[in-house]
Order: C-alpha cells, then sequence, then structure tokens
C-alpha cells in the first residue's frame, strides 16, 4: 500500500483533483500551535460514503472524529478529500471506519483518537463502529459525539 507523504501543503489553496483511492489520498499535517495543551479536535462527517464490497452498492455513514494532538494537527482539506476518496471504495463498514482512524494515527501520531461510524441501515440493521487508541486524557472535556442511535437518523 503506497501512501504519498509529502513536506509541505499541496492542496490547502490550490485546486486539488481528488484522490482515486484511499491508498492514493495524501493527508497533509501542520504544526499544532498549541503542543503543551491537552486539548480535543472533533471533525464531523455527515454525509460519508463508501462502496459495498459485494453488491456494489453504495454505503452511507455518519463518521466522527475525536482526537488530541501532539506535534501536528491534520490539515481540514486534505482529510476531507481523504474521506471523499472512500467514495468508490468497497469495504465494509468496519474496515472503512478502523482503517481512517488508523491511517490518522499513523499520520498525526496523537495523544489519543477515537472514530465512530454511525452506518446506516444495509439489510435493514444499522452497523455502527467503534474503534479507539486506548483511554482518553485524563481531565478531558469530552461531548457526546451527539449521533443518536439509529431511528430514521436525520
Amino acid at each position: 500500500m503506497a501512501r504519498k507523504s509529502r513536506p509541505a501543503l499541496t492542496q490547502l489553496g490550490h485546486a486539488t483533483k481528488p484522490p482515486a483511492s484511499p491508498d492514493e489520498a495524501v493527508l497533509e499535517r501542520i504544526p499544532n500551535s498549541q503542543p503543551r495543551e491537552r486539548y480535543l479536535v472533533r471533525f464531523a462527517c455527515p454525509e460519508f460514503t463508501s462502496i459495498c464490497p459485494v453488491t456494489g452498492q453504495p454505503d452511507f455513514a455518519h463518521i466522527v472524529i475525536d482526537y488530541v494532538p501532539k506535534a501536528w494537527i491534520v490539515e481540514s482539506k486534505s482529510l476531507k478529500l481523504y474521506l471523499g476518496s472512500f467514495r468508490n471504495h468497497g469495504a465494509f463498514h468496519e474496515d472503512c471506519t478502523v482503517t481512517i482512524g488508523k491511517r490518522l494515527v499513523d499520520e498525526l501520531k496523537p495523544h489519543w483518537l477515537r472514530i465512530a461510524g454511525y452506518w446506516y441501515p444495509r439489510g435493514g440493521i444499522p452497523i455502527d463502529v467503534f474503534w479507539q487508541t486506548g483511554a482518553p486524557p485524563k481531565n478531558l472535556w469530552l461531548p457526546e459525539q451527539g449521533v443518536a442511535p439509529y431511528r430514521g437518523r436525520g
């Protein structure tokens, strides 16, 4: 699995072609200007899309990523493009969710990260996937993720 890493920001402020796959996507990072502080960064992607690897039908999820940065924070345009690269990627819910979390951990080396994939029903059953690197840091304000259990999410 070849991943591209670049030291300078190449996407922010530039016209950028969407990556064809998660492996081709470039996740960019910038130095954390508050490395001594313990704070939470949250990204919510309520319109995440991937493809069922068996049927080829689209799958939809509300993805919530929480992390406590160390030296690096993710550049948000590159994250948006990375998440969008799953649009034509065939993988099960569990694989998509955990792959995203692990890629962010590899790139950022945060103090802590958790990801939740609140997937819309496939075959009448919603599948929610949760992964984290360990216990959250002590004294961290960790708000609820704000995604209700499935009842016709909206």
